[in-house]
């Protein structure tokens, strides 16, 4: 009796364990199968086998070393040719009497811009026709002494004395000329009052170079210094666009060098310019380094102030490059396909650096061994998708 229970025991714990043993193996068989089922599918989404028309269509290369030279811009404004330039004020303190300019005017050297009248004016005048007498005086007596000493009449000191006095008195004459043409008064002037002994009770202050007037800070009656900037004459065919070129380029920024200048306020168009100065220091705020180039201005249209772009031409190193039209993007992610066979392709991410005259720089992903689809890649991709719908 026992021994049945005991065989009927045997035989329930064994069906258990064939029954448990049977669901894990049944568990474990989907299992298996659902994960290579999904690695296959994975596999799948970057894999692609067209047909041979289709295959026909597409440029096959390898990616390319080649010469590449990146344009760097860099945030510009348009300034006044300093050289070409003239900030001009009164030689003497006075008050204006009288502008003949407004701004935008086209001046040439010596055109009147105002006028003015001072004391100090009057007074250097005075001194000047002191010492033009004095003069007049010293040579009369000198000559005198030079007769006397010749009948005997005086000793030799007493010429001496006179000629040292008629020189005395020409150094004077010739500081008093030299004070009236630094308060502005041309050789003109000076002879009308040499002729008529007539004081001048205003002066014009004149243009010291060509160009158009671009500043005036001087109203009719207001009283001036001499360290006070009243015009600013500026010859505009030339000017001047300054950046700051970052330091880490700064290196292959060099004088004469040939730069593009794209201004927007004129225009798309490029202009081309010429650097003539590279500081250096470097700005320790900002690491930049300031750059000047010269563009040339003939119709007048870059005027100061204006923003300007300069595009500066990197040094030439050899890069890896791949067309731009083999990049395909997707989820801002890189792409190319590289051929696998006659008519399968892989798609493979990799790391691209900006476009530049058409071409990728590759950072990462691909060698130059790499066979890989330089014309359609677009089409493919197109492809691939449709694939991966079906």
């Amino acid at each position: 009796m026992n021994f049945r229970l005991f065989f009927i025991n045997a035989s329930i714990i064994s069906t258990l364990l064939l029954t448990g043993c049977g669901t894990e193996e049944s568990d474990s068989v989907p299992k298996e199968e659902a994960s290579q089922h999904s690695a296959d599918d994975e596999r799948d989404i970057n894999s692609i086998t067209v047909r041979p028309e289709l295959a026909d269509r597409l440029k096959i290369g390898q990616p390319t070393l080649i010469d590449l030279a990146d344009k760097i811009q860099v945030p510009s404004r348009v300034q006044v040719d300093e050289e070409r330039t003239a900030q001009i004020g009164s030689y003497v303190t006075g008050r204006i009497i009288n502008l003949f300019v407004i701004l935008g005017d086209y001046v040439k050297a010596g055109d009147r811009l105002a006028r003015i009248t001072s004391p100090d004016l009057t007074q250097s005048q005075l001194a000047y026709l002191r010492a033009e007498s004095r003069v007049v005086v010293t040579q009369k007596a000198a000559d005198r002494a030079r007769h006397l000493l010749a009948a005997d009449a005086i000793p030799v000191a007493e010429v001496e004395r006179r000629q040292s006095e008629l020189e005395i008195a020409k150094a004077e004459f010739s500081a008093a000329a030299d004070q009236l043409r630094l308060f502005g008064m041309g050789n003109a002037e000076l002879k009308e009052l040499d002729k008529t002994g007539r004081i001048l009770p205003w002066l014009d202050i004149k243009a010291t170079r060509e160009g158009y007037v671009i500043d005036r800070q001087v109203i009719v009656g207001q009283v001036v210094q001499p360290a006070d900037p009243l015009f600013q004459v500026a010859d505009l065919s030339h000017v001047w666009v300054v950046g700051d070129v970052p330091e880490q380029i700064a290196r292959d920024v060099r004088l004469g060098q040939h730069v593009e200048i794209n201004v927007p306020a004129v225009g798309s168009g490029n202009l081309d310019g010429v650097i003539i100065f590279v500081s250096d220091t470097v700005n320790r705020l900002t690491r930049t380094v300031m750059t000047r180039v010269l563009v040339e201005n003939p119709d007048r249209k870059l005027k100061p102030d204006m923003l300007a772009n300069m595009h500066i031409t990197d040094a030439h190193n050899k890069t890896l490059v791949v067309p731009e039209a083999a990049v395909v993007r997707e989820l801002n992610q890189d792409y190319v396909f590289i051929a696998v066979s006659d008519n399968r392709f892989e798609r493979v991410p990799v790391e691209l650096g900006s476009e530049v005259a058409g071409f990728r720089p590759v950072l990462n992903g691909i060698t130059i061994d790499h066979r890989i689809v330089l014309e359609g890649a677009f089409h493919l991709d197109s492809e691939r998708k449709l694939a991966e719908l079906e």
